[in-house]
């Protein structure tokens, strides 16, 4: 027997929900250290991950907006931390940060410095930070400068901080090689979430957008 219409409606509010509450993500500030970063009271979400890891193309998918996180030609090249705002009718609830993507070669070192420098003290620092997503290119795995990232908040997680790792173009492996890699991230974050996602195959995508919505709203709303 089948279910209803409206029983089969009522199962897909949540995603639904959460989708549409990301679409109304706009721009909010850039900054290029952390003392320009404005002060508010809600929660964070923090986007990281070495470039080319496509972490742009997964916060314009989730928010469903092409440019909203824009990728620059020569990656490595955004040096700001970029904060977009979420809630509808201009009503904040919730803010998403974009940080710079690291580990990029052809960046001069004393750049590479102060953009690690930066993310550090952002991650350590923030107080409204609710929550961290780090994007991984699957074909390579985390790097060392992932788990160097991982060692940065691993204080804040154990006190709370969510965290996940999300597996970008998962659409370019078979199913065993995502599943093995899947296996091996959640070894890596000591069996933190980690999930696959890809924006060409629409993989993920509710999940992620549900899972930023319970981070960052309470159970009755």
């Amino acid at each position: 027997m089948t279910a209803p219409p409206a029983a089969s409606a009522a199962s897909k509010g949540p995603a639904d929900r959460a989708m549409a509450w990301l679409h109304t993500a706009r721009f909010l500030t850039t900054a290029p250290k952390l003392e320009f970063l404005p002060p508010h009271d809600h929660p964070e979400i923090a986007f990281v991950g070495r470039s080319n890891a496509g972490k742009s193309t997964c916060i314009n998918t989730l928010t469903q907006q092409k440019r909203l996180a824009f990728a620059s030609k020569t990656p490595g090249r955004t040096q700001s931390i970029n904060l977009f705002s979420l809630g509808k009718q201009d009503v904040t609830d919730a803010v998403l940060a974009d940080l710079p993507g690291y580990g990029y070669a052809a960046v001069p070192r004393e750049d590479k410095l102060r953009w690690q420098q930066v993310m550090a003290n952002y991650l350590v620092s923030r107080p409204n930070l609710r929550g961290v997503v780090l994007l991984c290119d699957p074909r390579h795995g985390l790097t060392e400068l992932d788990e160097i990232l991982l060692e940065v908040i691993r204080p804040r997680v154990e006190a709370g901080l969510k965290f996940l790792v999300l597996l970008t173009k998962a659409d370019k492996l078979s199913k065993s090689e995502a599943a093995k890699a899947l296996s091996i991230a959640r070894l890596q974050t000591a069996g933190g979430e980690a999930r696959l996602f890809s924006a060409l195959k629409r993989q993920g995508v509710e999940e992620t957008a549900q899972l930023l919505w319970n981070w960052t709203h309470s159970e009755d709303e």
